[in-house]
């Protein structure tokens, strides 16, 4: 383990304390799980982000085919 020193104010430390002995735990303890959290939460977010993207542009329904281009939707001739 690392230390890390940080600064807030003195209302953000008065409810760390009393979230940390809520819990039962230390407030360093407690941010460092908080921030574990966020870290795992954003990383998550990433990864489905990832994978949503890698799919590519495919209906979700019915048979993977791609959407059709914007110059196939919008031909004239076959619209008059």
């Amino acid at each position: 383990m690392k230390n890390l020193t940080i600064t807030v104010d003195e209302k953000t430390l008065q409810w760390a304390r009393l979230e940390a002995a809520r819990r039962g735990t230390s407030v360093s303890r407690l941010v460092g799980e908080m921030l574990a959290e966020h870290r795992d939460k954003a990383s998550a977010y990433e990864r489905a982000r990832e994978r949503y993207f890698a799919r590519g542009p495919f209906r979700t329904t019915g048979e993977a085919k791609p959407y059709p281009s914007r110059d196939a939707i919008h031909d004239r001739n076959v619209l008059r």
